[in-house]
């Protein structure tokens, strides 16, 4: 009975020594695996390194061929380019050479002789002269459905108002051509509101005529102009006289004041 106790004990105590012996043996296995691995990591690690610093080697070698390369370059341009300016030279001196040779000297007395200057004209200016006591052209028939009127105020249908009239506006349809009423100089050629597009037309003496509710004009500014020339033709109304329907504004100035236009008009 004893005997049998004393071989359990035994038994239980090998398996015990054997567990311990396989538990040791494990985290000797494991400490064995994590060692390896971190040796991997570390050949990894230093191949890695090295692969970079072959790479930054061969980058800088690159580098440093490119830029002795560009060097050279700029070397042999500036030698091409100081080639080119010795030839440049050369040539123009072989040129200054031949045509020295064929010049021949001029004579002792050229300075006896007057210098020929061409003298440069400038251009006329046609002279306007208006006669007030000639009877002026009409710009175009139509009848006058404003007439000139600076001593007292008008009715203007359209404005709904009355006011001073500086002009006389003779009704006219749409693309009438408007004739110069005197020869002159068209010193201005503008568009507003109330009279569109409006040409004046300076006949000398202190005269100017001016010409609105113009389109299609053939004239610019600067433009001299001939008695019963084209000046342009009658366009649609301004919204100044809707009412009055399409017309010419026609205004003569004297001294830059309105003058009555029924009393040169024929």
């Amino acid at each position: 009975m004893r005997n049998n106790r004393a071989a359990a004990f035994f038994n239980r105590k090998s398996y015990i020594i054997a567990a311990i012996i396989m538990v040791v043996a494990a985290f000797g296995m494991t400490g064995m695996y994590f060692t390896q691995q971190e040796k991997k990591q570390e050949e990894e690690l230093a191949r890695e390194q090295k692969e970079q610093i072959q790479q930054a080697k061969a980058e800088d070698a690159a580098r440093e061929k490119a830029k002795e390369e560009a060097a050279e370059a700029a070397k042999k341009e500036a030698a091409k380019a100081k080639e080119r300016e010795e030839k440049e030279k050369e040539e123009e001196k072989e040129e200054t050479e031949a045509v020295s040779g064929i010049i021949p000297p001029q004579e002792d007395n050229f300075m006896d002789e007057p210098e020929v200057v061409a003298e440069t004209q400038a251009p006329v200016e046609p002279e306007y002269h208006f006669d007030a006591a000639a009877d002026l052209n009409w710009p175009l028939q139509g009848n006058v459905v404003l007439n000139y009127s600076m001593d007292q105020t008008v009715y203007f249908a359209t404005l709904d108002q009355y006011k001073y009239n500086p002009a006389v506006i003779i009704q006219a349809d749409v693309n009438t051509p408007v004739k110069a009423v005197a020869a002159g100089k068209v010193v201005s050629l503008e568009t507003n509101a109330e009279t569109g597009t409006t040409m004046t037309v300076d006949m000398g003496d202190g005269y100017s005529a001016i010409y609105g509710q113009l389109k299609e004009s053939p004239k610019n500014q600067g433009d001299y102009i001939e008695s019963g020339e084209t000046l342009g033709y009658v366009s649609e109304p301004t919204k100044y006289y809707s009412v009055e329907g399409a017309n010419l504004y026609f205004e003569l100035q004297k001294d830059g004041s309105p003058v009555n236009p029924m009393e040169y008009l024929q």
